[in-house]
């Protein structure tokens, strides 16, 4: 259980480094208020349809009396929203990852260096960067509307679809908004998504810590856009810490800490700081 402060503290720590940065911060703002734009005309574009898609996917119901139509549908409507709430804290923060991409890179960087010890380098070209971000948010995105789909249909059981689910839906959110921040991190140091993942696996009351406070408040859209440039910073503490930097890691200390890359650095194991041999890329 003490990972989940831990995480929390990551958090936290993200959102005193950019507030002592104002700069960065400033900069961090506009990346969540272009997304916010887009975002807010997508919702209220939805909130208009959504009546009618209710009652298209459910004409067995036309006929049924007052008030259970009503409240069948209503009931059909709010799970309905719950679901794209589910899916679009994780689209807000991919969208909002890749429009700002070259910026939260230098952020990430800034973080880094501030806390000692070399700082991994891609070493790839922007559109290169931006085409892995996008890649890998799709492919996240596609397992949270896996999820959400599931978690969907388990609201209709009685209870349960009322107490444990919701918990359910906010954890998932969480253990993937946390996955997508620390993206930005990893990615430097060549960790690919298909060895992120288990590394917030072995480590998931740290990842839940970090992510589903930060799901919960991103569900205020302009809560999510003035905590962004934080989380990322959070997020960057977190990643040193999962992949053994953190603790190594000294000012003036001149020993490379674990990363990876084309220049020949090496990716640590996931869940622990001893370097593994090169992991196969796919890009």
């Amino acid at each position: 259980m003490r990972d989940l402060g831990v995480g929390f503290g990551y958090l936290v720590k993200g959102q005193r480094w950019v507030g002592a940065h104002g700069r960065w911060f400033g900069f961090g703002l506009l990346p969540g208020l272009v997304t916010l734009v887009l975002y807010a005309a997508a919702l209220i574009g939805l909130s208009y349809g959504a009546d009618d898609l209710i009652s298209w996917a459910t004409p067995f119901a036309d006929d049924w009396s007052s008030p259970w139509q009503g409240l069948f549908r209503g009931f059909l409507t709010a799970l309905f929203f719950a679901l794209v709430l589910f899916v679009a804290v994780i689209a807000f923060t991919a969208v909002t990852l890749l429009v700002g991409q070259p910026f939260y890179e230098s952020l990430s960087e800034a973080v880094d260096r501030s806390e000692g010890g070399d700082v991994p380098e891609s070493g790839l070209p922007l559109l290169r960067e931006l085409w892995i971000s996008a890649r890998d948010s799709l492919r996240i995105l596609g397992r949270v509307v896996l999820y959400g789909v599931l978690l969907f249909a388990l609201g209709f059981i009685p209870v349960v679809g009322q107490t444990v689910v919701p918990v359910l839906g906010f954890c998932v959110s969480g253990f993937f908004l946390t996955e997508e921040l620390t993206a930005v991190a990893l990615q430097r140091r060549g960790i690919e998504l298909r060895d992120r993942l288990p590394l917030l696996r072995r480590r998931r009351l740290l990842t839940l810590g970090f992510g589903v406070p930060l799901t919960l408040a991103f569900l205020v859209p302009f809560v999510a856009v003035f905590l962004m440039p934080g989380a990322v910073a959070g997020a960057t503490l977190m990643a040193r810490d999962l992949t053994g930097a953190g603790a190594g890691a000294g000012a003036g200390s001149g020993d490379a800490e674990p990363g990876s890359g084309p220049a020949g650095r090496t990716v640590p194991a996931p869940g622990g700081s001893a370097p593994a041999a090169d992991v196969p890329r796919d890009w």
